[in-house]
């Protein structure tokens, strides 16, 4: 498998364990991978305890050894987050109050559990 085919499949790996992980805490998804021009936003989820639309970026790594997953979650990607997220509700135009940005590092080492971390309110 050439290099692009496997960061694409443990991006897409990555992404299945970040969503399944936000059900396990009541979370609805609302939608993953959406595209437009601009970009393409992770995961839209509603978080019925903060009563918010969720906007997550999740970073999969392998190893540690370019850094953690997060920390490819710059201010630049943050601000991208931030635009996207303000295309999605104007095409979507959702009545909701609450809006939250979040990032998830999802770690898979080979032969290991992945590892999850979950930051909320991000870039805020």
């Amino acid at each position: 498998m050439a290099i692009n085919q496997r960061a694409a499949a443990l991006g897409v790996h990555g992404e299945d364990i970040a969503a399944a992980h936000l059900e396990t805490l009541g979370w609805r998804i609302i939608e993953r991978n959406w595209r437009c021009p601009a970009g393409e936003l992770d995961i839209i989820a509603w978080d019925e305890a903060a009563r918010a639309i969720v906007f997550v970026e999740v970073k999969s790594r392998s190893s540690t050894a370019f850094g953690d997953p997060l920390e490819a979650i710059t201010w630049r990607k943050q601000a991208k987050l931030r635009e996207l997220a303000t295309l999605w509700l104007r095409v979507t135009t959702p009545r909701v109050r609450n809006i939250r940005l979040d990032a998830m590092g999802v770690l898979l080492p080979r032969g290991g559990q992945p590892e999850v971390t979950h930051v909320r309110g991000i870039g805020a």
